[in-house]
């Protein structure tokens, strides 16, 4: 769990790395296309699987709900720094619980309303509104953490009733098509070297999502939620020594929140054998 976490703020800092040479739209576009080099091996499983009208629907709407997602994300990196978007990308589980109220028929119990609440907070506390001037990058993330929540839910639903290499590989064939007109419209021919970072970012994603099926094989998920925490260590530390970007202890604070309140939400859904509310990381296929 803490090369996973590793891994996927490897990505954050890779796109970082690109800066705004290259469009959010057409990034996003590229590292999906190079990224369908990974679902070779998936082919075999999805022909054998048949879908339903039904299931059609509801993966074209989670590839249009993770494509907005998708491009928002892009663009808060260009925006923001690697440990604010790391910190702020703890709320997806938070929406997630939020939603499966509305959508899957969820109760909350008070604790779990109060530990929504704390996770709210934190996210204020990196905000900051009225103090500072929030950048359009954070706005970006808010809607990067509900697009990816509703595309959780759609994943879950999906699960359930095909296998997950058919899951993971409709996703990634819908949202390269879904980016493809969003990255014509302002494309720029890339060099050489943003393809090569763009095929690590495809490389450290796909890593990332190996090693974390590996750590949550070994142990149980309440063991490996709370290493999600070096996350946030990586990306500040990332983000100070390689882009120079000053450590703001609001946004540890904020963030530490935020992830606390997911703990405990994951501790009382393992202990009620209820697991709504995805681990860290797993709304980002």
């Amino acid at each position: 769990m803490a090369v996973t976490g590793l891994c996927f703020v490897m990505v954050t800092a890779l796109v970082k790395l690109l800066g705004g040479a290259i469009p959010a739209s057409e990034s996003a576009f590229l590292r999906y296309l190079l990224g369908l080099v990974f679902l070779i091996p998936m082919w075999p499983a999805m022909r054998q699987t048949r879908l339903t009208a039904r299931q059609w629907r509801l993966f074209t709407l989670r590839g249009i709900t993770h494509t907005g997602g998708v491009v928002l994300w892009f663009y808060a990196m260009t925006r923001i720094p690697i440990a604010e978007v790391t910190a702020m990308n703890y709320l997806n589980p938070v929406y997630v619980t939020i939603l499966a109220v509305f959508f899957l028929g969820e109760t909350l119990a008070l604790r779990r309303i109060l530990a929504i609440l704390a996770a709210l907070a934190g996210a204020l506390v990196i905000l900051r509104p009225g103090f500072r001037e929030l950048d359009p990058g954070h706005v970006a993330m808010l809607g990067t953490a509900l697009f990816f929540a509703v595309s959780y839910l759609l994943a879950k639903i999906l699960s359930g009733e095909v296998p997950a290499t058919v899951v993971v590989f409709i996703l990634s064939v819908t949202v390269t098509i879904g980016l493809a007109p969003l990255a014509i419209s302002v494309w720029v021919w890339p060099d050489w070297r943003a393809l090569a970072i763009l095929f690590a970012v495809a490389s450290f994603a796909t890593a990332g999502h190996y090693t974390m099926t590996l750590a949550f094989a070994a142990a149980p998920v309440t063991v490996t939620q709370p290493v999600t925490f070096l996350q946030l260590v990586w990306s500040v530390a990332i983000g100070a020594l390689f882009f120079a970007e000053p450590i703001d202890p609001w946004v540890i604070a904020g963030g530490t929140l935020i992830l606390g309140a997911v703990l405990f939400i994951t501790w009382r859904e393992a202990v009620l054998k209820k697991r709504i509310t995805p681990v860290e990381h797993a709304t980002k296929l």
